[in-house]
This record gives structure tokens, sequence and C-alpha cells, in this order.
């Protein structure tokens, strides 16, 4: 029988059926215990008794264990990007999918919180009140531990706050890193969640990112991609190394840099000639 976990998916058993919705049983403790889910909360066609089902677990306003099978925007132990429902005299609340809003006491905002306003947020339980709440103090939930990442490793961002640098990051939902202006050849804003590549970690532990591949691995790679393309697009291209920067990203997606080397590439592999009018394709037959 399943440890039950407050504030994450659960994978619990039914154990039978009332008029008001089904009980679910699982251990806390050691303790078996009989988890409601209420009629509202059950998705899709329904559950049968003793069938396993996955469902979130968290506490109604009595502070009694429920169940539901609506999963919400966040669980425990994530960080997010929420907006703030509605605010009282104890702090903010945030929507947090199809259950109750997620609580921000006022020790836990940087600022006070502003209705209809989006925040980035790490998800906990208290540990005194055992209630599911957020904060938005986020660095205090960041990971101590120095990455084990190597440079062009692939990650998962969530893009965190400006600064005169860049943009930091959330890298993995468990690490602060930072993309660098530099780097960043498309408009990307707090809350969003792109994927990355590792640059370096630093000796303070800190990461530095990139948006594309690094050396020849990404060269290679735009390659073929750009080579597709323009055999797509009748054998040519109209970009060229005058291009640019930003008619290029919003082309391909990719930096001048790596246009231009995989540009290079081809041409030094005699597949593709370079003309006043943009690239073109070369003819095989014809080498």
């Amino acid at each position: 029988m399943n440890e039950i976990s407050l504030g994450t998916m659960n994978r619990l058993r039914v154990v039978r059926r009332v008029d008001f919705g089904y009980y679910l049983q699982g251990t806390v403790r050691g303790q078996i215990v009989d988890v409601l889910l209420p009629n509202g909360e059950v998705a899709g066609d329904g559950v049968e008794t003793g069938e396993d089902v996955d469902v979130f677990i968290y506490l109604d306003a009595e502070e009694r264990i429920v169940a539901t099978m609506h999963e919400p925007l966040a669980v425990v132990g994530d960080f997010a990007y929420l907006e703030v429902a509605w605010v009282n005299n104890f702090g903010a609340f945030l929507h947090w999918g199809p259950i109750k809003d997620l609580f921000v006491p006022f020790r836990e905002q940087k600022k006070k919180m502003q209705k209809g306003e989006k925040y980035i947020v790490h998800l906990h339980v208290d540990p005194d009140s055992y209630r599911i709440m957020a904060s938005a103090k986020v660095e205090h939930y960041l990971s101590q531990d120095r990455p084990h990442y190597r440079r062009g490793d692939e990650v998962s961002l969530l893009i965190w706050q400006k600064t005169e640098l860049g943009l930091k990051a959330i890298v993995d939902n468990k690490f602060a890193g930072l993309l660098y202006d530099n780097e960043i050849f498309r408009d990307i804003r707090t809350g969003d969640r792109v994927k990355a590549y590792v640059s370096q970690v630093r000796p303070d532990g800190k990461i530095d990112l990139s948006l594309q591949r690094h050396g020849m691995e990404a060269v290679e790679d735009f390659s073929d991609v750009l080579l597709a393309n323009m055999r797509d697009h009748g054998g040519s291209c109209h970009l060229g190394d005058k291009s640019r920067a930003e008619d290029i990203y919003a082309t391909f997606g990719v930096s001048k840099k790596v246009f231009k080397r995989a540009v290079g590439d081809l041409y030094k592999r005699r597949l593709i000639t370079i003309g006043e009018d943009g690239l073109h394709t070369v003819d095989k037959d014809n080498i």
C-alpha cells in the first residue's frame, strides 16, 4: 500500500463507493487511512472499486485530506509562475488549477502581491501548520549542492527575473542559472519555460547557460537543417554573411555565429555556393 504524500500526485486504490464519492486507501506514517475522492473531483469515465487511480492530495477548507483527479498547475517541490486570484489581510491566494487557491503569507512575499499579477513561487508544505503554501522568496528553496552538469548538457529552464547581465533562470526545477544577454536572440520573459544548454558550471557553482548547442555539434546539427530548408525552397536561401542577426534568428532560430559556421561547413563540403543574392545548393551531377 502506497504512502500518501501531501501536495503531490499519488497512486491509490479505490476501496469503496459512497453516495458523495469514493474512498481511496493509503498509509500515513505506516497507518492505513481512507481518503475521500468527491464525485466532483472524478475525471474521465469514472473509477471502479479495486482500481488504482492517480490523484492529487491536498487539504480542504476543514483541513481534511482529500483527493482530486484534476491535476493542479504545480505540485509541492515545484517552482511555478502563478497568478494572484485575490488578497486579504493574511496574504495572497494564487490560481492553482481546479482545486482551492494557494496561500502565500505576507512573510513569504518579497513585495506585496497584487491581484491579477503573476509571480514565480516555490510550493512547499509548511512544517508548522502542515498546509500547502507558496513562497516568492524562491532563492531560499534553490539547491545549495554543486551542480554536476557538463558543458553541452541539455536542461529545462523556468525564466525567473531580468538582471543587468541577462535573465536569471531556475534550472531543472532545482538550481539557479544565468542566460547572458548576448546569448538571447528571441523574446523571452519571466515565466517562460525553455530548453537550454549548459555553457559552464563556475567554481562558485553558478550555471552559465545558452539557448543553443555549443561548438561543432551545434554547427553540424544546423548544417543539416539549413541544407534541408534550402532543398525545400528550390535550392536557395536569401540569407547570407551580411544578413542581420535578427533576420537569421527569426528564420532559423540560431545565432549569426552558428549560421555563418554552418554556411562555411556546407561550402567546404561543396554542397552549396555563396552568391550576392544568397546561398544555392550544388547539383552533385555537375561536380
